[in-house]
C-alpha cells in the first residue's frame, strides 16, 4: 500500500469514528435552523460540493434562479391591523382535497442522491405536515415504494415523453398505486445545459476522480449512507427498455425528452389519466388558456426553478396574467422562488391556490433527512401562520390582490 492510499485509509477511519459525533451536531443544527436559508446552509455542510450544487443550481448563468427570488422582493404588504387573529386558519383545498397548508411537495428527480431517505423521506415529511407531494417520474424510489413507505395523498409527475407506452405504463401504475392526480411537466423539450454540473463534473453515475474522493472524504456521513444504500438511478424506468444500470437510464431518458411535442399530446394523456389532471410548466397567458381547454384541471406557473431556459421571467411575475386568462376554469398553483412564508402570502394574495416547493424541502432532506425536510415544512408553515396575523388576515381565504403591492407588469394584481 503507497504512502497516499494509507493516508486515505486513516482518514476515513478517522472520520467513520467521529461519524456518530458530526451526525448529531448536524442533527442539531438542523433542529435550531429558523428559515429556509438555515436550512440551505446546514445542507450545504452536509454535501460533497458536486451534490449541493447539483441542487443549488440553474441553467446557464442561472439569472432565472435569482430572478424568482429577486422578484419576491419587489413585492411587499399591506397590513390592516386590529383584525382578530387570535386564530389563524392556514388550510385550504386542492382539487377537492384538504390539506394543512397551501404548501405542496413539488416533483424533484434523483433524491436519492440527496440522501438515502430520498422520495421516501420527502413524501413522509410532507404527509406529516398535513400535505400532498408529488412524485417524480425521474424518483430514486418507485411509485409502488413511495405509496407503501408513506401511504399519505400523492400526486405523480410525468414528461410527454416520445414513447408514450412508457408514459402510459408510468401513469397506469400510478393509478393503481392510488396517486390521485396526475402532473405533466411541459418545459422540457430538451435538457439545459447547467454549468455548475458540467464544472463540477456531475454525472450518472457520479464519477470517482480526485475532486469527488476529496469530497467524500470531507463529508464521511453522506459517503457512508451512499456506499450502504445507494439511490443513484430513476428506479421507475429502470427495469424497462432503458436498462439496469445509471449510465443507461440517464441517456435513455434524456433521448426521450421530445422536441416536436404539441398540445395533441396532452390531448391523449388526458383520455389516458381518469383523475385530475395538473400542467405544469407554463408561464405565458396563451399556453394556461390552451391547457384548460385541453383539459386540465390546474395549472403550475413555473419556469422549472430555474433550471431550463435562462433568462426567463420569474414564476411570480407570469403568475398574475395567468390567473386572469383562466379565471375561475381551472385552479393554478405556483412553484418557483418560495423561500418564506411570507412568499406564500404573496402568491396568494397575486391568485395562486397553493404553492410549490421543490429546493426548499430538498435543502432539508440534504441537511437531515426525513427529519430535515419535515423542519422545513415546519418552518414555511409557522412562519405563513405569523405572517397572516400581522397582515391582519384571520385565514388564507381572505388573503387577496388588495394586499399586495407589486411594482412593475404585476402591479395590476396589486392595489388598495
Amino acid at each position: 500500500m503507497t504512502d497516499v492510499l494509507r493516508l486515505l485509509a486513516s482518514q476515513v477511519v478517522q472520520d467513520l469514528r467521529g461519524l456518530p459525533r458530526r451526525g448529531r451536531a448536524a442533527d442539531r443544527r438542523v433542529a435550531r435552523a429558523g428559515s429556509v436559508e438555515e436550512i440551505r446552509a446546514a445542507a450545504r455542510a452536509a454535501l460533497p460540493k458536486v451534490i449541493f450544487e447539483f441542487v443549488d443550481g440553474g441553467a446557464n448563468d442561472e439569472r432565472t434562479v435569482r430572478r424568482n427570488l429577486a422578484d419576491f422582493d419587489e413585492i411587499a404588504l399591506l397590513p390592516r391591523t386590529l383584525v382578530d387573529v387570535s386564530a389563524v386558519d392556514i388550510s385550504t383545498t386542492v382539487l377537492g382535497q384538504s390539506i394543512a397548508a397551501p404548501i405542496i411537495g413539488a416533483p424533484t428527480g434523483l433524491c436519492g442522491l440527496i440522501h438515502h431517505d430520498g422520495e421516501v423521506g420527502l413524501a413522509r415529511a410532507m404527509h406529516g405536515a398535513g400535505s400532498i407531494y408529488t412524485l417524480a417520474a425521474m424518483s430514486s424510489y418507485t411509485i409502488e415504494e413511495v405509496a407503501t413507505a408513506s401511504p399519505g395523498p400523492l400526486w405523480f409527475q410525468t414528461y410527454l415523453w416520445r414513447d408514450h407506452g412508457i408514459v402510459r405504463g408510468l401513469i397506469e401504475r400510478a393509478a393503481a398505486a392510488g396517486f390521485g392526480a396526475l402532473v405533466v411537466t411541459v418545459d422540457v423539450p430538451r435538457s439545459a445545459e447547467r454549468h455548475r454540473d458540467r464544472r463540477n463534473g456531475f454525472g450518472l453515475p457520479p464519477r470517482l476522480t480526485a475532486r469527488t474522493l476529496a469530497g467524500g472524504l470531507r463529508h464521511p456521513r453522506w459517503t457512508s449512507d451512499f456506499v450502504r444504500r445507494p439511490r443513484i438511478t430513476a428506479a421507475n424506468v429502470a427495469d424497462g427498455p432503458a436498462g439496469g444500470d445509471a449510465v443507461s437510464v440517464a441517456g435513455y431518458v434524456d433521448r426521450q425528452f421530445d422536441p416536436a411535442a404539441t398540445w395533441d399530446d396532452l390531448a391523449w394523456l388526458r383520455e389516458a389519466w381518469d383523475g385530475p389532471l395538473v400542467v405544469k410548466g407554463v408561464l405565458d397567458p396563451a399556453d394556461a388558456r390552451m391547457a384548460v381547454e385541453r383539459g386540465a384541471d390546474a395549472v403550475v406557473v413555473s419556469n422549472h426553478g430555474g433550471r431550463q431556459l435562462d433568462h426567463a421571467c420569474s414564476s411570480i411575475g407570469a403568475l398574475p396574467a395567468v390567473v386572469d386568462a383562466i379565471g375561475d376554469d381551472a385552479e393554478v398553483y405556483l412553484d418557483g422562488g418560495i423561500r418564506r412564508g411570507s412568499d406564500v402570502v404573496k402568491a396568494l394574495g397575486m391568485g395562486a391556490r397553493a404553492c410549490l416547493v421543490g429546493r426548499p424541502i430538498v435543502y432539508g432532506l440534504g441537511a437531515g433527512g426525513a427529519a430535515g425536510a419535515a423542519r422545513t415544512i415546519e418552518i414555511l408553515q409557522q412562519e405563513l401562520r405569523a405572517a397572516l396575523m400581522l397582515l391582519g388576515a384571520p385565514s388564507v381565504r381572505e388573503i387577496g390582490p388588495q394586499q399586495v403591492i407589486a411594482p412593475g407588469p404585476i402591479s395590476a394584481a396589486a392595489g388598495p
